[in-house]
């Protein structure tokens, strides 16, 4: 008898031993590849903004910049009349054009090369060296001998942003190019994916840098937020640009960035309505792999200690031991009746969430309104279902990072992470809403609702702080009507 009882627990030990192996196993796979996934999911989030944030400013330009167009327009045909009566350009002053139509002008010969602008810097710039497909086009408007206006663009030697237009001589020997600032206008600044990009730089720590270039590969700037990164044809990473903006797909190269090991994504992008050349773009992404790494450096021994774990505790324990605690174990943190955690998990969860940094957090405290008329006419077994009910709501409202708990009696709570004032109203409007509907089955006599209270904490903030100010806002909820909910403000 008691050679079977140890033959019985040590094939007991040594299944909950390949069981619990196989199990961690698969879960260190799971968690690698949620790891990757959540990289991956990243980056793409990323490359989605930045190339959805360009089309809404095209969009944008598209259906607002007519009045720009038409200023443009209006000024070229002034200067046309201008060049029908005095054809030499050295005797113009551009300087004193400039500053009367609130442009840059540029004079562009036959052979596509800048001779006289306003933005003297220019002058000389050869667009059949520099960007041939600009001077494909520029010849093509030459001959066609109309007014055009492009969409946003950059000016090459310092990459303002703006919009160009083409007007050509009657003779066609020049093309009279004006060139309208976008930085400070309304659509811009309204639309800015220059500010996107910094702030998608600081919300994920392994992308480096993104910019944007134009297919001549300048750089997009704005009040020298960045220093001049143009990606010249010289540069290793030109024939990758180039094979993204040719094949309309991304395309990725290794290599330095500031003396860190990276890896440039380049992203082609092209405007719906395509507007000349100007709508021809490339975002690049730069980004590392050591927040990834180092995920799955802590993932490998988290495995590892879970296996030390797992061989002792299976020696230590019997498999009647397990079962038997381990009701007592879930019913320790669980409420029985709604199976959300209970009470004494409520503290841990805030205490625990608190301590995390860089993570914020809010704490919503939920009453039923009159609940105790339910037990006395409609008696507990109607009660405990009203719970369950209010239960399943509050859990439904609550994400995976969330955590929905049963204080006590009809008093409910639910701690949320990473969540912003607009998202838990519209959480608070859809309990009472749903809650709402779900009590219409009780009698008219019978008033139940909902009351709220949401507390966002401070850096201050411990357990019973952030309770208080939750508790008060929902005093407030009660003490105004019921059935509403209130956000504590200091």
């Amino acid at each position: 008898m008691k050679n079977f009882r140890l033959h019985l627990t040590l094939i007991i030990i040594g299944f909950s031993i390949f069981i619990s192996f196989i199990v961690a196993f698969f879960d260190q796979v799971k968690l690698k590849n949620r790891l990757i996934e959540e990289y991956e999911t990243k980056l793409s989030v990323t490359e989605e903004s930045i190339i959805e944030s360009l089309h809404t400013i095209d969009k944008a330009y598209m259906l607002f910049d007519d009045d720009i167009a038409r200023k443009m327009k209006k000024n070229s045909d002034e200067l046309l009349a201008l060049y029908e009566k005095n054809p030499h350009f050295n005797e113009w002053n551009f300087q004193a054009l400039k500053a009367y139509y609130e442009m840059d002008i540029y004079i562009i010969d036959d052979q596509n090369v800048i001779q006289y602008s306003s933005f003297e810097k220019d002058v000389g710039l050869d667009f059949h060296k520099c960007c041939k497909r600009l001077s494909e086009l520029l010849d093509q408007r030459r001959n066609e001998g109309k007014f055009v206006d492009d969409g946003m663009d950059i000016q090459q030697l310092d990459g303002e942003i703006k919009k160009y237009s083409y007007a050509p001589t009657p003779d066609k020997k020049y093309i009279i190019e004006l060139g309208a600032s976008l930085s400070d206008g309304e659509i811009f600044q309204h639309f800015n994916f220059l500010h996107l990009a910094n702030e998608l730089e600081k919300k994920y720590t392994f992308i480096n840098n993104i910019n944007i270039y134009n297919r001549g590969g300048h750089l997009f700037l704005i009040n020298d937020t960045k220093e001049q990164q143009d990606i010249k044809p010289t540069s290793d990473k030109w024939p990758i640009f180039r094979k993204a903006l040719k094949s309309g797909k991304p395309m990725e190269v290794k290599g330095k960035w500031q003396d860190l090991n990276v890896t440039f994504r380049y992203v082609p992008y092209e405007a719906n309505v395509k507007r000349g050349v100007s709508t021809d773009r490339v975002v690049e992404i730069i980004y590392n792999d050591i927040p990834l790494n180092e995920a799955l450096m802590d993932n490998k021994k988290q495995f590892i200690l879970q296996l030390l774990v797992i061989f002792i505790a299976a020696i230590l324990l019997s498999l009647f031991i397990a079962r038997s605690i381990e009701r007592p174990m879930f019913l320790a943190f669980h409420d029985s009746l709604t199976g959300l955690k209970n009470r004494a998990a409520f503290e841990d969860l805030i205490s625990g969430q608190l301590e995390k940094k860089n993570i914020s957090t809010a704490l919503m405290m939920i009453d039923l309104d009159n609940f105790k008329l339910v037990n006395d006419r409609l008696g507990h077994s109607e009660g405990d279902r009203i719970l369950k009910i209010t239960a399943e709501t509050i859990a439904s409202f609550s994400g995976e990072k969330d955590n929905a708990v049963r204080i006590g009696g009809d008093e409910f709570g639910v701690i949320f992470a990473n969540i912003e004032v607009e998202d838990i109203k519209m959480i608070a409007s859809g309990m009472l809403s749903l809650m709402e509907q779900r009590f219409r089955d009780l009698p008219e006599d019978i008033d139940i609702s909902m009351s709220i209270g949401i507390a966002f904490a401070d850096p201050q903030d411990n357990v019973d702080t952030l309770y208080a100010k939750a508790d008060s806002a929902l005093y407030r909820s009660k003490n105004n009507g019921k059935n509403q909910y209130h956000i504590y403000i200091n």
